[in-house]
């Protein structure tokens, strides 16, 4: 498997990288690559430009100010696992950074890669979206920035603009009475999710829920919300068999992907599964 002939481009700064972009038709930037690269090397992918961005240096490390956290693009999956800041303040993040693939992928794949390729088998799109997070992108015609939920479009599809690069992701920092899990059933020779659960649930002080969110990976072409079921928890004190009863009457997923993984049935089944699991695990993280 070899890719076709392209040029190769190293960017110094995000500008340089804009400029370089601005400058080859049909050109793609590259980070970590373990996205990028073994579609190269199928040709499912022929970019003629490469503009390497890795080293890039402003684009990497994680920030703490007021209530958000900021999270450079080219910020290894590795790092997030292993950041005590993002452990204490918004726990969901290196839980999931931690289960993506294995650690020669974790040490080079980043987080600016993992979403703008928009893998619906990713770990990291529905957690973010669970965050309500906040995209920071800039192009040609300056900044901007695009929440998660308005950011994946469609497979492999997100709101980038052509010419334009990410820059950083921003989160909340959960408060004290929140918790977070994620949970993932996982295709066994890739990592990939067949199903991940993202779960946020914020407990009010009568230990009633105050607000939640469930995200899913691997059941649809984007990451889906299930906001019914956030509606109905809502100012409930919810045990385990309320959670399983809401599940199964919330979570309808009108057209969820069948391949030679898993079928669609299977995949809504095992999203119950993880849904139940997850919320449980959020709510009782939450309480303690």
């Amino acid at each position: 498997m070899y890719p076709a002939k392209f040029e190769y481009y190293r960017a110094n700064s995000v500008q340089e990288a804009i400029q370089l972009m601005q400058e080859h038709n049909e050109a793609k930037f590259l980070a970590g690559g373990h996205s990028l690269i073994p579609m190269m090397k199928l040709r499912l992918a022929q970019p003629a430009t490469l503009i390497d961005i890795g080293r890039i240096h402003e684009l990497s490390g994680i920030s703490h100010s007021g209530d958000t956290l900021k999270i450079g693009s080219l910020t290894t999956h590795a790092e997030i696992a292993a950041s005590a800041l993002l452990r204490e303040q918004c726990e969901i993040l290196p839980e999931a950074a931690a289960q993506i693939a294995d650690p020669q992928v974790r040490y080079k794949g980043t987080i600016g890669g993992n979403l703008a390729h928009a893998d619906p088998g990713s770990d990291l799109p529905a957690v973010v979206l669970s965050l309500n997070s906040t995209i920071y992108l800039t192009g040609p015609s300056g900044d901007r920035q695009v929440k998660a939920a308005d950011f994946f479009l469609d497979l492999f599809t997100t709101d980038i603009r052509p010419e334009e690069i990410m820059t950083a992701v921003e989160v909340p920092v959960l408060r004290e009475n929140t918790g977070s899990c994620y949970l993932k059933f996982e295709h066994p020779a890739s990592g990939y999710a067949v199903c991940g659960a993202a779960a946020v649930f914020t407990s009010a002080a009568d230990g009633s829920c105050e607000s939640c969110q469930l995200c899913f990976n691997g059941l649809t072409a984007v990451p889906h919300t299930v906001s019914g079921l956030s509606e109905a928890l809502v100012g409930k004190t919810p045990d385990d068999l309320m959670i399983a009863q809401l599940v199964n009457e919330q979570l309808i997923i009108d057209e969820p992907m069948s391949d030679t993984y898993a079928s669609g049935a299977y995949r809504t089944e095992i999203a119950k599964v993880y849904a139940r699991n997850s919320l449980r695990t959020a709510r009782d993280r939450s309480q303690s």
